[in-house]
C-alpha cells in the first residue's frame, strides 16, 4: 500500500498568510514550485501517493491566517495522511542569517526522526547551513497534524548567497526533501 504524503506548500499567494520577500524572490512563489517538484518526483515512485495543499500558483487557502492554516490541516487529516510536509522560507532582518532548518513539535519523535533526515540531505545536496532540527509547539500545522508533521525552512530569502540557492536549486530541494523521506523510511531510491 503506497505511503499517503501531504506536501503543504506554505502561504497564500498574495493577500493574507502571504510569505516573506527578500533579494527579489517571494516565499509563496518559491514554496509553490519546490512543493510541485516534490509531488512530481513523489507521484513519480508508485511506493508514494501525494496531494498538495495548492494546485495551482493562484490558489488561495482559506479566508484569513487561521483559516488558510486551518483547511491545510483538514485536508491532511481528512485524506489522511502518513506524514505532513510544509515547506517554508526563511527571512530575518539580518541579512548575514542563512542557513536550513527543520521545525516540529516535539524531540524523540517520527516528526524529529524524519525532519534529521530531510534536513541533512538538504544541506547535503544543496550546500546550505545546518541549522539544526528545533522544537516549536506552537506552529498551527504542527499542533494540529494527526499524523507526524514537519516544517521545512529551506533557507533564508533575505541573505544573497540562500537567495540564489532559492532562485536556481529549487528541484534540488524537493529532491533533498525527498531522499531524506527516503532515508528516514529506510526505501532504496529508485
Amino acid at each position: 500500500m503506497a505511503i499517503k504524503i501531504f506536501v503543504d506548500q506554505g502561504h497564500n499567494p498574495s493577500g493574507f498568510n502571504a510569505g516573506a520577500e527578500g533579494n527579489g524572490l517571494r516565499e509563496q512563489d518559491i514554496t509553490y514550485t519546490v512543493g510541485a517538484y516534490l509531488a512530481d518526483i513523489l507521484a513519480a515512485d508508485d511506493r508514494f501517493e501525494v496531494r498538495t495543499s495548492r494546485t495551482t500558483p493562484e490558489e488561495v487557502l482559506g479566508y484569513n491566517n487561521t483559516s488558510s492554516l486551518r483547511t491545510r490541516v483538514e485536508m491532511a487529516n481528512e485524506w489522511p495522511a502518513d506524514y505532513f510536509i510544509s515547506i517554508h522560507v526563511n527571512a530575518n532582518n539580518n541579512p548575514n542569517i542563512n542557513g536550513s532548518e527543520v521545525y516540529v513539535y516535539r524531540t524523540e519523535s517520527a516528526s524529529y526522526y524524519l525532519a534529521q533526515n530531510i534536513l541533512s540531505e538538504i544541506v547535503r545536496r544543496v550546500g546550505t547551513k545546518d541549522n539544526g532540527v528545533r522544537v516549536n509547539s506552537s506552529l498551527y500545522v504542527l499542533r494540529n497534524t494527526d499524523m507526524p508533521a514537519v516544517l521545512v525552512e529551506l533557507a533564508y530569502i533575505t541573505n544573497t548567497e540562500d537567495a540564489q540557492k532559492l532562485r536556481d536549486d529549487q528541484y534540488q530541494f524537493a529532491y533533498g526533501i525527498y531522499v531524506g523521506l527516503l532515508n528516514y523510511l529506510g526505501l532504496p531510491q529508485l
